[in-house]
């Protein structure tokens, strides 16, 4: 047995060095834990992407955490999709209780409670620097993705995109993409079956109904002015990279919100990030907690533009880490791009069960001395099975590996904790007011009021308007109009036509921004 330990100790040296890379945790082997048996993840392969899953309760939040502290001490910033909301206390130290101290004697580790610099972002009505971005941005081919809509509707998406650009009209929000949508198909009909061809009415319909559900998930806060810039998620205070925590508590229940920011946010850094070549480490790691949100509710061609934008921003220094439960919540194409793979334990309680852990432990490297599916079922809270990428591009040994405890708080900050380091923060006020400058829906509007006028100036000039009908003359009585604004099916109709959706998602990639934009640079979600 004594050989068999020697051997094993050997094998994780030589597949873990040490330098230029993180700490997680010792390796783990016949029940005993070896200090000597470190397992470090090289930092320059962190852009190649990872996989955090397990069954709840088996410490994948805890592991996230660690990680995340790894790489801000290592002057990595860091953005965390915290949809749980239990991600806060890394701005604040952490306690060092008895299990702590237990588990840092075990590891021979030099635990010390640590706080991190840490920012706070929504993209809904959470406190926090405000995440938006505008139609013009987001681009017609996006913005029919996300919508679902076949290729008919989609080159009506693109034909409004092509109109307003060339009259010159900001489509910023999307009451702006609406009103363009309405007015093609009633007022400026006839303009645009001259220059552009017929638009079906039955389609621009179709379309209007899918904003206005885009709309009840969220769209009104995410879309607009001022656009967020990427590169303010690349900040370095006191040496630490800056943990940017995306506040997603209240969208569990939108995941066509959830996963459209997602993938804008993704293609908006690369299309604005440089290409980098092989780093020393990241520029940039992304984690995104309950990673199935993503994917769950995506069509194919929402599921196949995050397969080619996973693949494609590792060259420009960044890291995506997903987590989740299973790994087959992830589509296997993304599943096979991922460098990383931390997997806490799985529980076997149904059929379906027993073939997810037989599929997740095929998907790992084989190993002299483990049975990876019956371990996989053992793993303790805050123990796991780690294998990622060496230096040289192969993956390092499968190591049973019980983890370090993070530095900071293993809890959530109280609501005074929050407020005070949101009320802190530089980004807040620099995204805190809204803008709603003047634009496509503005500018519609008057166009129709003007066809309006001339039209009834013609039709008195030309004696041949209609008088108006009784039933006419009775809605323009104000007591009509007094009676009808108290009707709460009215103003509920009243309500939905004044919103008429707001703000920006994701232009075509690397394509600047319109000329009626009026910006000088691409904000968030550029495509």
């Amino acid at each position: 047995m004594a050989k068999q330990s020697d051997a094993f100790t050997k094998k994780i040296e030589e597949g873990y060095p040490s330098d230029g890379s993180l700490f997680l945790g010792c390796g783990k082997f016949d029940g005993d834990t070896f200090p000597e048996a470190k397992v470090q993840i090289p930092l320059s392969t962190l852009n190649r992407h990872g996989l955090i899953a397990g069954a709840t309760g088996t410490g994948k939040t805890k592991t996230l955490q660690l990680l995340t502290e790894a790489l801000s001490e290592a002057g990595v910033p860091v953005v965390l999709m915290d949809i749980k909301g239990d991600l806060s206390g890394l701005a604040a130290e952490g306690e060092e209780n008895e299990k702590v101290k237990e588990r840092n004697k075990i590891l021979g580790g030099n635990w010390a409670p640590t706080a991190y610099p840490v920012e706070f972002l929504s993209i809904s009505k959470e406190p926090g620097v405000k995440l938006r971005a505008t139609v013009a941005e987001f681009g017609p081919i996006l913005l029919s993705r996300i919508l679902e809509l076949n290729e008919t509707q989609s080159s009506v998406v693109s034909l409004v995109f092509k109109y307003c650009d060339d009259l010159g009209l900001p489509v910023l929000d999307l009451k702006d993409f609406k009103k363009a949508l309405q007015y093609i198909n009633d007022e400026g009909k006839e303009e645009l079956e001259k220059e552009y061809g017929t638009v079906s009415s039955q389609s621009v319909s179709i379309i209007l109904r899918k904003l206005m559900d885009l709309e009840s998930q969220g769209g009104e806060d995410f879309f607009g002015e001022p656009s967020f810039d990427v590169n303010d998620l690349l900040q370095i205070e006191s040496k630490k990279g800056k943990i940017s925590i995306v506040r997603l508590t209240d969208i569990q229940t939108k995941p066509r919100l959830f996963s459209t920011f997602m993938l804008s946010l993704l293609t908006e850094i690369y299309a604005n990030f440089p290409e980098e070549g092989d780093l020393e480490k990241p520029k940039l790691v992304l984690f995104i907690d309950e990673a199935h949100l993503v994917f769950d509710e995506a069509s194919s061609d929402l599921l196949k533009q995050m397969e080619t934008m996973v693949r494609l921003i590792r060259s420009k220094g960044v890291g995506i880490i997903f987590c989740t439960q299973s790994p087959t919540d992830l589509p296997k194409e993304i599943l096979g791009q991922l460098g990383l793979k931390v997997q806490h334990a799985l529980r076997a309680f149904t059929a379906n069960d027993r073939k997810a852990i037989k599929t997740a432990a095929e998907n790992y490297p084989e190993t002299d001395f483990y049975d990876t599916k019956e371990v996989i079922t053992e793993l303790g809270i805050g123990e796991a099975f780690i294998t990622a990428l060496g230096t040289k591009g192969s993956p390092t040994p499968l190591v049973h590996t019980l983890l370090s405890p993070p530095k900071s708080r293993m809890g959530t900050l109280t609501d005074k904790e929050l407020q005070t380091s949101i009320g802190k923060s530089d980004l807040v006020k620099k995204y805190e007011t809204t803008l709603d400058r003047e634009s496509a829906h503005e500018m519609l509007s008057k166009k129709m009021e003007t066809i309006a006028e001339e039209t009834e100036s013609a039709e008195e000039e030309s004696g041949s308007k209609k008088p108006k009908s009784k039933r006419a003359q009775e809605k323009e009585d104000p007591s009509f109009v007094e009676t009808l604004s108290k009707n709460p099916l009215a103003r509920e109709v009243g309500r939905t036509v004044a919103k008429e959706v707001t703000r920006g998602l994701l232009g075509m990639l690397g394509v600047t921004p319109k000329r009626g934009s009026r910006r000088k640079k691409t904000g968030l979600f550029g495509f």
